[in-house]
């Protein structure tokens, strides 16, 4: 049952897309699903990422986009709570690239990763469908030929994105260095 802080306008705007869980933040820090017409947790909004769906977070009042810092508040608790994803140094080192000339590229080059991780992980669960415990031990014995054979491919991508990354960075290079009128050597 919504509370005085719901307006009708909350219905998802014509410019979300139709998979688009619409969720909106009220002054309250409550959160309003309206996909549901019900209140949900922060939990919940987690549930909704992990069951593999695309929500965008609106201030009710504003319409701000507030995906990212809700997303961003997800992680912290994970991290703060249980067995953390990052260690102290890898955050140092992300935290060293704000500001920093490979900004940008560093972003991306994570969010590949962590794609072709996803699909690594989801390629693996379909392999291992129907195996029974041995042979699932067997399987992810890291000395195994399939695992190695996978562990190369997820390598292999890993490296021609990194490559592609370096591509990138030296056409950008050029079209400054040619801007400026230098031409490179």
């Amino acid at each position: 049952m919504p509370d005085q802080n719901h307006d009708p306008s909350d219905e998802p705007s014509p410019a979300a897309t139709p998979r688009e869980r619409i969720i909106k933040k009220y002054p309250n820090r409550r959160l309003y699903d309206t996909t549901t017409s019900t209140y949900i947790t922060l939990a919940e909004v987690k549930q909704l990422v992990i069951g593999g769906e695309a929500v965008m977070v609106r201030d009710a009042k504003t319409g701000d986009d507030l995906t990212r810092s809700i997303l961003l508040q997800i992680i912290l608790e994970e991290e703060a709570g249980g067995a953390p994803m990052f260690s102290e140094t890898a955050l140092a080192n992300i935290i060293r690239f704000y500001g920093h000339a490979m900004q940008g590229y560093m972003g991306a080059y994570l969010e590949k990763n962590v794609q072709m991780f996803s699909e690594f992980q989801s390629r693996l669960a379909e392999q291992a469908q129907g195996l029974s415990p041995e042979k699932w031990a067997q399987f992810m014995q890291l000395n195994s030929p399939l695992m190695k054979n996978w562990m190369g491919s997820y390598a292999e991508q890993s490296q021609t994105a990194f490559a592609q990354m370096g591509e990138q960075m030296q056409r950008q290079t050029d079209q400054m260095l040619e801007a400026f009128g230098m031409k490179k050597r």
